[in-house]
């Protein structure tokens, strides 16, 4: 059975610049590299993927490393399914419903 405090998520926040028109294509390079790993967009710049495994967690890190532009600064935070299901989210001054674990057959 999977745990919730197995499953994991990994959020990718950064801050790139793009004032030149090479920065700007770096930073959309790397927001579709994210998007094409499989990260999807919580915010702007904030990119989150569910994780089954600390393995899994570790790859998607090296990835992330790996596809890191050369400015900007880029923060990667991991944390437990537990920890995912108490974020408080607001849409305008609405409190948003919890968040919901992806199903298990969107898992595999």
């Amino acid at each position: 059975m999977l745990s919730g405090y197995r499953l994991m998520w990994v959020v990718v926040m950064f801050d790139l610049p793009v004032v030149e028109k090479a920065e700007r294509k770096a930073a959309t390079e790397f927001r579709n590299g994210l998007l094409d790993m499989g990260f999807e967009m919580s915010q702007f710049s904030v990119y989150m993927r569910f994780c089954t495994s600390q393995a899994q967690v570790d790859t998607y890190n090296k990835r992330v490393e790996l596809a890191l532009p050369e400015g900007g600064k880029v923060n990667v935070l991991q944390f437990t399914d537990k920890q995912y299901e108490r974020i408080i989210s607001f849409h305008g001054k609405a409190k948003q419903a919890p968040n919901k674990t992806p199903d298990q057959f969107d898992l595999f």
